[in-house]
């Protein structure tokens, strides 16, 4: 999906991490994949949309909405969902669905958020009125009342519980909803001054304290554009790739991991597939692909 983005091309990441033999890898690693499933995105040329403050909301509802179902349905039958996209207003769906699973069973589930961006606008602050800068927010039932309600319950997960890490480019309004959130955000200063160890480390106390483990959102432009180059919203000054190896590396060697999404691949952007290449061996570690 691509209707939460300004620029077009991230719904062909899913067909292009499918090339760089992500089942494959985690074939290699041991794991068995069950179902490959497609959620069905109608297609933009044939949209259009008079809403400014979230452009496309009636389509990416509806691809959520449906989303979630799968989602909780694959968690249901036991499996661990892998969702690939498309830009980040997916994620809406994405953790609806891993937390309506747990909410069934009275519990509740951490978020670690990997991104450049805070993805926490709302359609009143949003200067581009694109839903992909929005998920996290409608995720903590900030917002909009259809998008923070998917699912059928407002407040996805707990602030407490959710850790923003990477980040380096935030829009004005948007910093003001990020420290009245509550939430635990990690900036390339701090993960600079402290290392990714030690901040790896606190961010799992942060995502499994008195929940049933933890979502991964992965968006691919919280690595430096020299890792990944493939992606509409790059920001200088990111994570190493080896940096982002090892959050996930910790993130499996935890075995707390429920869940994980990797967004806004944009193979129209990339180098010879090179992105889609090196996120599957980045899914790879965080499912425990080890180096020995």
């Amino acid at each position: 999906m691509d209707f939460g983005a300004s620029r077009r091309g991230t719904d062909v990441g899913p067909s292009a991490m499918r090339v760089a033999g992500l089942g494959q890898e985690l074939r290699r690693i041991g794991y068995k994949v069950l179902r490959e499933v497609d959620i069905h995105v109608p297609a933009m040329e044939t949209r259009d949309t008079k809403a400014r403050k979230a452009r496309f909301k009636a389509e990416i509802l509806s691809v959520c909405v449906n989303l979630a179902v799968t989602v909780e349905n694959s968690l249901k039958n036991g499996a661990i969902p892998v969702v690939i996209g498309g830009d980040h207003s997916i994620a809406m769906g994405t953790v609806a669905g891993v937390a309506g699973h747990y909410r069934n069973q009275d519990k509740s589930i951490g978020l670690i958020w990997f991104d450049a961006h805070g993805d926490m606008n709302i359609p009143s602050s949003s200067p581009s009125g694109n839903i992909h800068g929005m998920p996290l927010s409608h995720i903590l039932g900030i917002g909009d009342e259809d998008l923070a309600g998917i699912g059928g319950f407002v407040g996805k997960v707990r602030p407490e519980n959710v850790a923003l890490v990477g980040i380096r480019d935030l829009d004005n309004r948007e910093r003001k909803i990020i420290r009245d959130s509550g939430i635990h955000a990690y900036t390339m200063r701090e993960i600079d001054e402290r290392g990714m160890a030690v901040v790896a480390e606190e961010i799992l106390k942060v995502v499994n304290k008195d929940t049933a483990g933890f979502h991964m959102s992965f968006d691919v432009d919280g690595c430096d554009p020299s890792v990944m180059p493939g992606s509409g919203t790059l920001v200088p000054g990111g994570i190493s790739y080896r940096e982002a190896h090892l959050l996930l590396e910790y993130c499996a060697d935890s075995n707390r991991m429920t869940s994980m999404e990797l967004v806004e691949l944009n193979p129209l952007l990339d180098q010879a597939n090179i992105s889609a290449e090196r996120a599957v061996r980045l899914v790879g570690s965080a499912f425990g692909k080890a180096i020995l």
